[in-house]
């Protein structure tokens, strides 16, 4: 068995090792760039946005059963979305169009598994007409991912709005 180093390009390792505090930390992105096969340009991304942080407060999260079975948490408490490039003030619409137009940068945000459905997809519950901003499929969990995009704070009805 090789070395984790010896698995990586030289500069990914360079960043790593500047870029992060702690042991678990590099091990971890040492592991992640093995694993997804970053690029430096990737790999500076994750490291720019506090992907290690951000994944370690997910882990703490209560998950349901079939999540808990493949191991880790698919979905991240935050995210980072810093390549849209919105202004500082901006509707519901504006983040969705923007996305659609970054899905790249936004899939790679969301985590691996992922699969873009489709945008505005409408669902019919109990005779009532819905639309869902983005639905994804997990390939992971084998099942569709609805995002209700809400701009601001969360609140608690968001929870049942669907």
């Amino acid at each position: 068995m090789t070395p984790l180093v010896s698995q990586i390009s030289w500069t990914n390792h360079l960043l790593i090792m500047s870029g992060c505090k702690t042991d678990e930390e590099r091990e971890f992105y040492i592991r992640l760039c093995i694993k997804e096969n970053y690029s430096k340009r990737q790999l500076e991304r994750q490291l720019d946005s506090g992907y290690y942080e951000r994944y370690m407060l997910s882990k703490e999260t209560l998950l349901p059963e079939s999540v808990k079975k493949l191991g880790e948490n698919p979905f991240l408490d935050s995210y980072v979305m810093e390549f849209l490039d919105l202004p500082n003030e901006f509707h519901e619409n504006d983040l969705r169009k923007a996305l659609i137009r970054n899905m790249k940068d936004f899939i790679l945000e969301l985590g691996k598994d992922f699969t873009f459905i489709d945008e505005e997809y409408k669902v019919q519950v109990g005779g009532d007409d819905f639309r869902i901003d983005l639905l994804f499929y997990h390939r992971g969990l084998q099942c569709l991912v609805a995002i209700e995009l809400k701009i601001g704070k969360f609140k608690p009805e968001y929870i049942s709005k669907f």
